[in-house]
């Protein structure tokens, strides 16, 4: 145990004292570590019960690093993996079929184009019994993820339940590969459209692709949907504005406490697209990487942005390895736009105080033309499209996947659609749906139960319940829906919602995102905008009549 003990206490001192910059460094750093070894030892000496070592580092590592932000973190050995298929790998040994768990069941819920599941006929609405002689009784998410994962070429033995009836199943393990670009295609007649899930390996070559594809059509414009794409590989980001700007020029600037972080990525190649019309998409949800090439292209009077205002994730991490397999990814710098903006909106550096960018903390940048931006707060758009999220009733249905029973039995009915873009429920199919649920409980009004009777609780503190019980009760009254109350009054979105369940029944997914096309009105903006591409060149110019940058309102 003092060996143990003596290890930890070295492997720490020789982490942090090399990294210390000063003799007050290396005297606090070594005072404070002192303290943790003659803690750490005297807890797992005289602590009434037995104490679980590694379980006590983990905790004081996590702890340490929740201080700081949340995207610096450590991973141990067991997690490496994980943590590849995250962040960097776009790859992994499997069968290409997405899974769903019902209270404690696991069903197939969706299969990918040209991979073994789909090649050895598993479908939607297949239960998982067992996984080479393994039942699943029990068994959580991530145990299922280990045993449908192995090497590629390795065989495994799957056991179904289809309808009542058992199945047995040997398939190949191949290489899955997780797509950057999940979709790419024209739309509207003439136009191009390309939608960027991730900024993982090869992300660059999948759009570069992509375009060379699209162009041989002659495009009149260019859509790129970055909206959900939470980032990836800052290289990919550069690398792909580079499709459409000249070379030699900044794209973004990496500065941190450490000058041997400060990088300037400039483009390198000359472009494959630079004077197509382009529009990027964004929402709420793109952050980081998307930010970097939302961000580039405006401040380049490259593109116009429509959406809605983008995460605000100014940060730059890097990975480091550690001993025993594990390892940390730190954040070691701002990035910078090309007009000099950082666009993080949130601030970790107030001891954990948490702050949001306000509008009267924001500072004023300009484009390449003289358009006006701000920092501090994500990627404004030039045109802004409210956004509809989806509600807790449409929410709630998804995680109850209470569409699932309904979209399997609608695909035995009905063999084929003829059009995955324009496919819609009748109003009677909507209402056999309806029909179709069995009996629910009162969760689609429990948020709201809950608010209430905390209000309830605040008024009996304060002595004022007498006062509004009355309004209380009436407030009651109006919120209490029954869930079918609740499904009639979100019709359109629990219609789209199930359209979209149906059609991947069809045409996997590249179905359902041709499908949501007819509903989604960033896209519509995006056409309309393209459409006429003297607008295009009045808004990148800093001319003609339009929502300014930034302008929420």
């Amino acid at each position: 145990m003092k060996k143990v003990y003596r290890l930890i206490f070295a492997f720490l001192v020789t982490a942090f004292l090399l990294s210390a910059t000063n003799r007050d460094d290396l005297f606090l750093v070594s005072r404070n570590l002192d303290v943790f070894a003659a803690l750490f030892k005297e807890v797992n000496i005289n602590y009434v019960d037995e104490t679980n070592s590694s379980s006590m580092v983990r905790s004081g590592i996590n702890a340490m690093l929740a201080d700081l932000d949340p995207y610096t973190e450590f991973v141990p050995e067991s997690e490496i993996e994980a943590f590849r298929l995250k962040y960097v790998s776009a790859q992994f040994g499997g069968i290409g079929a997405s899974t769903i768990q019902i209270k404690d069941r696991f069903f197939i819920n969706e299969v990918s184009e040209n991979n073994p599941a789909l090649n050895a006929g598993l479908l939607p609405g297949d239960e998982l019994m067992e996984i080479n002689n393994i039942s699943l009784k029990g068994k959580d998410r991530n145990q299922l993820g280990v045993l449908l994962r192995g090497p590629k070429g390795s065989k495994i033995d799957l056991v179904i339940n289809r309808s009542g009836e058992v199945l047995k199943k040997t398939l190949t393990r191949d290489l899955i590969v997780q797509k950057n670009v999940t979709y790419s295609g024209m739309i509207d007649g003439n136009l191009g459209y390309i939608k960027l899930d991730k900024f993982l390996e090869n992300a660059y070559l999948e759009v570069r692709n992509a375009a060379i594809e699209l162009n041989k059509h002659q495009p009149a414009g260019l859509i790129l949907d970055l909206r959900g794409n939470g980032g990836g590989i800052l290289q990919e980001a550069v690398k792909i504005v580079n499709l459409f700007v000249k070379r030699d020029l900044v794209i973004v600037v990496q500065k941190g406490r450490n000058v041997e972080k400060n990088v300037v990525y400039k483009t390198l190649e000359d472009p494959l697209l630079p004077e197509l019309p382009l529009v990027v998409l964004i929402n709420g949800s793109s952050a980081s990487a998307s930010e970097i090439v939302a961000g580039a292209l405006q401040d380049l009077d490259r593109a116009v942005i429509v959406g809605q205002k983008s995460y605000g994730k100014g940060l730059v991490q890097q990975t480091f390895n550690l001993p025993y397999n594990s390892l940390v990814k730190i954040t070691v710098a701002k990035y910078y736009t090309p007009s000099g903006r950082c666009i993080q909106a949130l601030d970790y550096t107030s001891h954990n105080k948490i702050q949001k960018g306000t509008d009267s903390l924001k500072k004023i940048f300009t484009t390449k033309s003289g358009r006006t931006v701000y920092d501090g707060n994500g990627i404004y758009p030039d045109f802004t499209v409210p956004s509809e999220p989806i509600s807790t009733t449409g929410a709630m249905m998804l995680n109850k996947a209470m569409f699932f029973d309904f979209a399997n039995n609608y695909k035995k009915l009905n063999p084929s659609v003829t059009n995955s873009k324009r496919f819609q429920l009748s109003d009677a199919e909507f209402t056999a749906f309806l029909n179709s649920l069995p009996t629910v409980d009162d969760s689609f009004s429990a948020k709201t139960n809950q608010l209430i009777n905390e209000l309830v609780n605040e008024a009996k503190k304060d002595q004022r319940y007498d006062v509004v019980k009355m309004d209380i009760d009436k407030l009651k009254a109006k919120m209490s829906l029954s869930p079918k109350e609740a499904f009639i009054n979100h019709k359109q979105e629990i219609k789209r919602l199930l359209e979209s369940q149906i059609i991947s029944r069809y045409f996997l997914e590249k179905g359902r995102i041709e499908q949501s096309f007819q509903y989604d009105k960033e896209m519509e903006m995006a056409v309309e905008i393209l459409s006429d591409s003297q607008k295009v060149k009045e808004v990148l110019s800093g001319k003609g009549n339009y929502k300014k940058i930034g302008d929420s309102k």
